[in-house]
């Protein structure tokens, strides 16, 4: 029975450490990669190392900085964050996957900075800002000494100072531009009342003259009708008194007649 444990245990001994070998030759052979710009090659090398052995802290961490190499953030920052589930024991190399978690955010805030931003983008832009500076905070608790990430750190704090006084200018001139545009509606607003109230003015005016311009033609209409009546009334008089002077010479001459023929 003791003879079979040990033949287990030196089978089991001896794939381990096959693999151990394994994963040091992929390493070596992506380091070789890795350090010829090969990064690519790297990348597959460091893939299969950790394939035989997902603990390697070697692996995980390079692999991660072919991704960074690659500008390929968003693994990078993944492969960066499975080392730190590896690496728990030293602090400066945790504190420098933290500063190259940093670095990924503010390359990847950087490369984004470069597009035509909608503004859920340029929300995604302070918030991989903010991200970066939490981490260069976590490398220097973890490492004080760490002077690269102290002077990102300060880099990321200026930058966020910037945008912040920047966001802030900006809605000021927003606000002015908001302002200045409802003084200039307000105005248009004002001159529009003033125009009609211009045209109401006027159209008051054509209304008062043409009332007056009837009022005068109607007054014109009755002094005409007031003047033929009174030329029709004196025509009316006139011819009473024709016909009365026509009617005494008849009745003058009626009594001339009358003494001529008593005469005889």
């Amino acid at each position: 029975m003791k003879k079979i444990l040990f033949i287990i245990s030196f089978i089991l001994i001896s794939i381990a450490v096959s693999a151990q070998k394994q994963v040091r030759k992929e390493i070596r052979t992506g380091n070789k990669a890795y350090n010829e710009q090969r990064y690519e090659t790297a990348q597959e090398h460091y893939q299969k190392a950790l394939e035989a052995n997902a603990g390697s802290k070697e692996a995980s961490f390079n692999l991660a900085d072919t991704y960074y190499k690659q500008q390929q953030w968003d693994n990078a920052l993944k492969e960066f964050q499975h080392y730190l589930t590896v690496e728990t024991e030293k602090t400066e190399n945790m504190s420098g996957a933290w500063r190259n978690i940093g670095n990924t955010y503010l390359k990847k805030k950087a490369n984004e900075s470069k597009q035509t931003a909608t503004p859920q983008q340029g929300q995604q832009q302070e918030d991989n800002l903010q991200m970066s500076l939490e981490a260069y905070k976590k490398a220097l608790r973890l490492n004080p000494k760490d002077d690269e990430a102290r002077y990102n750190l300060a880099v990321v704090q200026k930058m966020i100072k910037d945008n912040q006084q920047n966001n802030q200018n900006n809605q000021n001139n927003q606000d002015k531009q908001d302002k200045q545009n409802k003084e200039d509606k307000k105005d248009k607003q004002d001159q529009k009342d003033k125009q009609q109230d211009k045209q109401n003015n006027q159209d008051k005016q054509n209304q008062d003259q043409q009332q007056e311009q009837q009022q005068q033609n109607q007054m014109s209409q009755q002094n005409m009708e007031q003047i033929l009546n009174a030329i029709e009334q004196d025509e009316r008089d006139t011819q009473d008194r024709v016909q009365k002077q026509k009617a005494e010479e008849r009745k003058k001459k009626n009594q001339d007649n009358r003494r001529q023929n008593k005469d005889w």
